[in-house]
Protein backbone atom coordinates (compact mmCIF):
# COMPACT_ATOMS: atom_id res chain seq x y z
CA UNK A 1 0.00 0.00 0.00
CA UNK A 2 2.43 2.89 1.13
CA UNK A 3 5.56 3.67 -1.39
CA UNK A 4 8.59 4.65 -0.17
CA UNK A 5 9.05 8.34 0.13
CA UNK A 6 11.73 9.58 -3.13
CA UNK A 7 13.56 12.29 -2.59
CA UNK A 8 12.47 15.07 -4.25
CA UNK A 9 13.25 16.13 -7.64
CA UNK A 10 15.60 19.12 -8.62
CA UNK A 11 12.16 20.66 -10.49
CA UNK A 12 10.34 20.66 -6.81
CA UNK A 13 12.82 21.89 -4.92
CA UNK A 14 13.16 24.82 -7.24
CA UNK A 15 9.69 25.16 -6.75
CA UNK A 16 9.58 25.02 -3.20
CA UNK A 17 12.60 27.87 -3.18
CA UNK A 18 10.46 29.55 -5.30
CA UNK A 19 7.89 30.39 -2.84
CA UNK A 20 10.44 30.78 0.11
CA UNK A 21 11.34 34.23 1.81
CA UNK A 22 14.82 33.61 0.80
CA UNK A 23 13.38 33.81 -3.24
CA UNK A 24 11.36 36.42 -1.93
CA UNK A 25 14.35 38.59 -0.68
CA UNK A 26 16.43 37.33 -3.39
CA UNK A 27 14.18 39.23 -6.11
CA UNK A 28 14.04 41.45 -4.01
CA UNK A 29 17.49 42.52 -4.27
CA UNK A 30 17.80 41.66 -8.29
CA UNK A 31 15.10 43.78 -8.57
CA UNK A 32 17.11 47.18 -6.39
CA UNK A 33 20.19 46.33 -8.94
CA UNK A 34 18.44 46.45 -11.91
CA UNK A 35 17.25 50.12 -10.73
CA UNK A 36 20.91 50.48 -9.32
CA UNK A 37 22.41 49.97 -13.02
CA UNK A 38 20.35 52.66 -13.80
CA UNK A 39 20.69 54.90 -11.03
CA UNK A 40 24.27 54.65 -11.67
CA UNK A 41 24.01 55.16 -15.68
CA UNK A 42 25.82 51.85 -15.76
CA UNK A 43 22.76 51.09 -18.19
CA UNK A 44 19.76 52.72 -19.75
CA UNK A 45 16.87 52.59 -18.58
CA UNK A 46 15.13 50.93 -21.65
CA UNK A 47 17.61 48.56 -22.04
CA UNK A 48 17.43 47.57 -18.06
CA UNK A 49 13.47 47.35 -19.10
CA UNK A 50 13.58 45.18 -21.64
CA UNK A 51 16.03 42.91 -20.40
CA UNK A 52 14.09 42.76 -16.85
CA UNK A 53 10.90 42.47 -18.74
CA UNK A 54 11.82 38.94 -21.02
CA UNK A 55 13.64 37.91 -17.74
CA UNK A 56 10.35 38.09 -15.76
CA UNK A 57 8.43 36.72 -18.74
CA UNK A 58 10.95 33.85 -18.74
CA UNK A 59 10.30 33.01 -14.81
CA UNK A 60 6.73 33.45 -15.10
CA UNK A 61 6.44 30.96 -18.09
CA UNK A 62 8.83 28.40 -15.97
CA UNK A 63 6.97 29.02 -13.05
CA UNK A 64 3.37 27.90 -14.19
CA UNK A 65 5.15 24.44 -15.78
CA UNK A 66 6.59 23.74 -12.58
CA UNK A 67 3.19 24.73 -10.87
CA UNK A 68 1.15 22.99 -12.91
CA UNK A 69 4.11 19.99 -12.57
CA UNK A 70 3.37 19.58 -8.63
CA UNK A 71 -0.64 20.08 -9.23
CA UNK A 72 -0.35 16.92 -11.28
CA UNK A 73 2.15 14.99 -9.13
CA UNK A 74 -0.19 16.15 -6.12
CA UNK A 75 -3.63 14.85 -8.29
CA UNK A 76 -1.76 11.47 -9.04
CA UNK A 77 -1.06 11.03 -5.38
CA UNK A 78 -4.56 12.17 -4.33
CA UNK A 79 -5.75 9.26 -6.77
CA UNK A 80 -3.66 6.84 -4.86
CA UNK A 81 -4.89 7.49 -1.49
CA UNK A 82 -8.51 7.70 -2.68
CA UNK A 83 -7.86 3.77 -3.75
CA UNK A 84 -6.53 3.18 -0.70
CA UNK A 85 -9.12 4.65 1.02
CA UNK A 86 -11.72 2.36 -1.69
CA UNK A 87 -9.64 -0.45 -0.43
CA UNK A 88 -10.03 0.69 3.30
CA UNK A 89 -13.90 0.70 2.97
CA UNK A 90 -14.10 -2.61 1.41
CA UNK A 91 -12.41 -4.41 4.10
CA UNK A 92 -14.62 -2.57 6.83
CA UNK A 93 -17.79 -3.96 5.14
CA UNK A 94 -16.22 -7.56 4.51
CA UNK A 95 -15.91 -7.44 8.36
CA UNK A 96 -19.07 -6.19 9.07
CA UNK A 97 -20.39 -8.79 7.20
CA UNK A 98 -18.15 -11.65 8.87
CA UNK A 99 -19.04 -9.86 12.25
CA UNK A 100 -22.74 -10.74 11.19
CA UNK A 101 -21.74 -14.32 10.35
CA UNK A 102 -20.34 -14.60 13.75
CA UNK A 103 -23.00 -13.06 15.55
CA UNK A 104 -25.69 -15.83 13.67
CA UNK A 105 -23.43 -18.34 15.07
CA UNK A 106 -23.10 -16.85 18.49
CA UNK A 107 -27.12 -17.29 18.07
CA UNK A 108 -27.72 -20.52 17.08
CA UNK A 109 -24.91 -21.83 19.69
CA UNK A 110 -26.72 -20.23 22.46
CA UNK A 111 -29.90 -21.82 21.56
CA UNK A 112 -28.35 -25.04 21.50
CA UNK A 113 -26.57 -24.43 24.84
CA UNK A 114 -30.15 -23.46 25.68
CA UNK A 115 -31.52 -26.65 24.62
CA UNK A 116 -28.67 -28.52 26.21
CA UNK A 117 -29.17 -26.94 29.36
CA UNK A 118 -33.13 -28.44 29.26
CA UNK A 119 -31.54 -31.98 29.00
CA UNK A 120 -29.52 -31.17 32.03
CA UNK A 121 -32.09 -30.63 34.02
CA UNK A 122 -34.39 -33.61 32.73
CA UNK A 123 -30.71 -35.57 33.33
CA UNK A 124 -30.71 -34.49 37.13
CA UNK A 125 -34.01 -35.49 37.67
CA UNK A 126 -33.62 -38.83 35.87
CA UNK A 127 -30.29 -38.90 38.63
CA UNK A 128 -32.69 -38.37 41.21
CA UNK A 129 -35.05 -40.99 40.27
CA UNK A 130 -31.96 -43.26 39.91
CA UNK A 131 -30.73 -42.72 43.23
CA UNK A 132 -34.12 -43.34 44.97
CA UNK A 133 -34.39 -46.56 42.62
CA UNK A 134 -31.27 -47.55 43.36
CA UNK A 135 -31.34 -48.53 47.15
CA UNK A 136 -34.06 -51.48 45.22
CA UNK A 137 -32.05 -52.79 43.06
CA UNK A 138 -28.87 -55.49 43.29
CA UNK A 139 -25.58 -54.78 43.07
CA UNK A 140 -25.37 -55.35 39.01
CA UNK A 141 -28.12 -52.92 38.41
CA UNK A 142 -26.57 -50.50 41.18
CA UNK A 143 -23.12 -50.64 38.80
CA UNK A 144 -24.97 -50.17 35.73
CA UNK A 145 -26.71 -47.06 37.21
CA UNK A 146 -23.37 -45.49 38.48
CA UNK A 147 -22.09 -45.77 35.53
CA UNK A 148 -25.17 -44.22 33.48
CA UNK A 149 -25.14 -41.31 36.43
CA UNK A 150 -21.43 -40.62 36.01
CA UNK A 151 -22.03 -40.44 31.88
CA UNK A 152 -25.18 -37.94 32.48
CA UNK A 153 -22.51 -36.40 35.20
CA UNK A 154 -20.14 -35.50 32.59
CA UNK A 155 -22.32 -34.89 30.57
CA UNK A 156 -23.64 -31.84 32.29
CA UNK A 157 -20.63 -30.64 33.06
CA UNK A 158 -19.72 -31.03 29.36
CA UNK A 159 -23.11 -28.73 28.91
CA UNK A 160 -21.88 -26.34 31.52
CA UNK A 161 -18.21 -25.55 29.92
CA UNK A 162 -20.06 -25.39 26.36
CA UNK A 163 -22.53 -22.16 28.47
CA UNK A 164 -19.09 -20.79 29.28
CA UNK A 165 -17.73 -20.65 26.52
CA UNK A 166 -21.10 -19.14 24.76
CA UNK A 167 -20.50 -16.25 27.15
CA UNK A 168 -17.58 -15.86 26.22
CA UNK A 169 -17.87 -15.66 22.69
CA UNK A 170 -20.95 -13.35 23.37
CA UNK A 171 -18.66 -11.03 25.52
CA UNK A 172 -16.32 -11.44 22.49
CA UNK A 173 -19.01 -10.21 20.07
CA UNK A 174 -20.03 -7.38 22.24
CA UNK A 175 -16.22 -6.02 22.20
CA UNK A 176 -15.92 -6.31 18.31
CA UNK A 177 -19.41 -4.77 18.23
CA UNK A 178 -17.82 -1.81 20.38
CA UNK A 179 -14.41 -1.75 18.27
CA UNK A 180 -16.59 -1.47 14.67
CA UNK A 181 -18.83 1.61 16.11
CA UNK A 182 -15.42 2.87 17.35
CA UNK A 183 -13.82 3.46 14.13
Amino acid sequence: MKKPITPPTLTERFTTWIGSRSSLIAHTIFFIACFLLVALSLVTLTTMLLVLTTAVSLEAIYLAIFIQMTVNKNTASLREVEEDIDEIQEDVEELGEDLDEIQEDIGEIQEDVEEMSEDIDEIQEDVEEMSEDIEEMSEEEKEEVEKEVKRKKKIASEAELLDKLSQDVSQLLKDLEALKKGK
